[in-house]
């Protein structure tokens, strides 16, 4: 399916240089923030209380908020438990305060406008238990770009499986230097944002670099350059990149703008992560091709050259 078809090629690699500088840039910025400020983990990684309400009526989220916050005690996490009336409230640990003691004093506070409110859980998450996860979390990521490797190692060659992993990697980075400028709350949806992100990114340079095997391959383009072979391949299936994109990007604006605290951060993360992947997939990885040395020679196989020099 196509909404417009491009005649001519645009040339993206003449432009290889400049975009991989800027690439270069926004990445060593992140990496500045994410070491000199930080990330701002949530309570599953740093551990602290988590409280479950539920009102006889439908709640107000943004004025138990604003209640929960007037307690002072940091960042806090308010959120609907799957119903209107059931409500998640997340606390950082506090120092000298036990989890019974945290609980009794939002239950003070929230039952002074809404007396139908009671506590039907309390749990205390430890630090141990962040710690956990954290692991868990590096663990993951390192798995995801190791099976990105190997898949695209097996399923191309492997300039193409360590351009599209840097690429991949550039996301993640630049997602995580967004979250640690900006201090946005780094959570477990977060965490799943980023590697949904990963996927995602990679699947757009699986059509860019299938697109540039073929271009190999074609007769029509024996006499064409590398640069020349890959803005074809880029132009051809940016019709497809503008369509998916779009749709995607869309449906996740949707989450973030209408999903409510519970989705900001995961919908936030995909929304950074689809902008930049798109970026990635056709402005960072195919640049990164040139560099890696990619040619007509390591493309086709030599019995096919050989026969195509005798014609």
């Amino acid at each position: 399916m196509e909404f417009f078809h491009i005649k001519r090629d645009i040339p993206f690699m003449s432009y290889g240089k400049l975009t991989t500088a800027i690439s270069l840039i926004t990445f060593v910025l992140a990496v500045f923030f994410l070491v000199f400020k930080g990330l701002n983990f949530g309570v599953e990684f740093t551990g602290g209380t988590v409280i479950e309400l539920r009102y006889e009526q439908p709640a107000d989220l943004q004025k138990i908020r604003v209640q929960v916050d007037t307690l002072k005690y940091g960042e806090s996490q308010v959120q609907a438990m799957g119903t209107t009336r059931d409500v998640m409230v997340r606390l950082p640990n506090i120092k000298g305060k036990t989890s019974a003691q945290l609980s009794d004093q939002v239950l003070q506070v929230l039952k002074q406008s809404r007396p139908d409110v009671k506590v039907m859980k309390v749990e205390f998450i430890g630090p141990s238990v962040g710690e956990e996860l954290v692991s868990h979390g590096l663990t993951a990521l390192t798995l995801v770009c190791l099976g990105i490797i190997i898949y695209l190692a097996i399923r191309f060659e492997w300039r193409f499986a360590v351009s599209a992993v840097i690429a991949n990697m550039h996301d993640v980075v630049i997602i995580l230097g967004c979250f640690a400028f900006f201090q946005w709350e780094f959570s477990l949806a977060v965490l799943a944002g980023v590697l949904a992100v990963l996927g995602y990114s990679v699947n757009e340079s699986v059509v860019v670099f299938d697109r540039i095997r073929e271009n190999f391959h074609k007769p029509n383009m024996r006499g064409k350059s590398v640069p020349e072979i890959i803005d074809n391949a880029i132009t051809a299936t940016m019709s497809r990149t503008i369509i998916t994109h779009a749709s995607t990007e869309a449906m996740v604006l949707s989450m973030l703008i209408f999903g409510g605290a519970a989705l900001h951060g995961f919908s936030m993360a995909l929304t950074i992560g689809i902008v930049f992947g798109i970026y990635s997939s056709v402005l960072v990885a195919s640049p990164l091709l040139l560099m890696l040395g990619v040619s007509r020679d390591n493309m086709v196989k030599p019995e096919v050259i050989k026969e195509e020099a005798v014609v």
